[in-house]
């Protein structure tokens, strides 16, 4: 028999990932998220519980997929009293694929691990339509084992499955995967907005881009939008500031200067304090475009 699977956190990615295993077959049996009537409808969308307790969600089911905000959301729904996924954890399996800081991943396994249950990073470098679609780049760090039981449900998730290593890894490769992406998004930003100081042609200098080594992912996904001003959120702001606030840490953990990561944290944290944390973040070219600056 398949085993169950409940949600934590159903926000764009989490909703998706669920829709995603419903449709392949397996028993979604609980949904929870602190914003209740996104949860309420997706549960029924699904046909699920929508729970209001924590404990409940782990009574449900046997794999727990959690898919929360930040470090203080993800030791919120693991406090080692009152209300918590913890209880009646032994034997169950959480599977953890919020961006968070590599501490916070082994304090819930540590946590985890304390009352017999078990834990995964699944640590997703993929948007909102790759989540729906089954095809994340998703990148594990655990157990071998934990991730071997697991392994057919992630690869209903994902069409680029990696095992990095142990508890914290799988988050660092992810801080580092986004500190690039977002150095290179602010990078475009500035390069784009000093073409149109210019008076160049954008869509030419664009194709310029992409055929040069300044050719970037980045530049697929997020360069028309920028000279479009359309922000429509895959992946926003705010996101991209504390992602790279992550990645900065880290580099100050271990003695790094990072210099660029440092300015780019401070250009998404510009977005926020100017009212633009939920656009997406090729809205840094707000920041960067003259006249554009609110």
């Amino acid at each position: 028999m398949l085993e169950k699977i409940a949600f934590v956190g159903v926000g764009r990615m989490g909703a998706n990932m669920a829709r995603r295993l419903k449709d392949c077959g397996y028993p979604v049996t609980a949904i929870f998220d602190t914003a209740a009537p996104a949860a309420a409808s997706l549960a029924q969308e699904i046909g699920a519980a929508h729970v209001t307790q924590l404990a409940a969600i782990t009574a449900a089911a046997d794999i727990i997929f959690t898919v929360v905000t930040d470090d203080a959301a993800q030791l919120a729904i693991f406090p080692t009293n009152g209300d918590s996924l913890l209880h009646g954890a032994t034997g169950k399996v959480f599977i953890n694929c919020a961006t968070i800081s590599p501490a916070t991943h082994v304090e819930i396994a540590r946590r985890a691990q304390a009352v017999g249950a078990l834990t995964l990073e699944g640590c997703m470098a993929s948007s909102i339509p790759q989540a729906r679609q089954g095809t994340l780049y998703l990148m594990c760090g655990g157990d071998p084992a934990t991730f071997e039981r697991v392994r057919p449900i992630l690869e209903k998730l994902s069409s680029a499955l990696r095992y990095i290593g142990t508890t914290g890894q799988a988050a660092q490769v992810k801080a580092l995967v986004n500190l690039v992406m977002n150095i290179n998004t602010a990078g475009l930003a500035e390069g784009l907005g000093l073409g149109a100081a210019l008076g160049l042609d954008l869509a030419m200098l664009r194709e310029v881009f992409q055929q040069t080594g300044a050719n970037s992912q980045v530049l697929k996904t997020d360069g028309e939008d920028m000279q479009n001003r359309d922000h429509t959120c895959f992946f926003s702001a705010a996101h991209a500031a504390k992602d790279s606030t992550i990645a900065w840490t880290l580099g100050a953990q271990v003695g790094l200067h990072l210099p660029l990561a440092g300015a780019t944290k401070q250009q998404f944290e510009r977005m926020i304090a100017r009212g633009l944390g939920d656009l997406d973040k090729s809205g840094v070219a707000e920041l960067t475009f003259k006249g554009r600056q609110p």
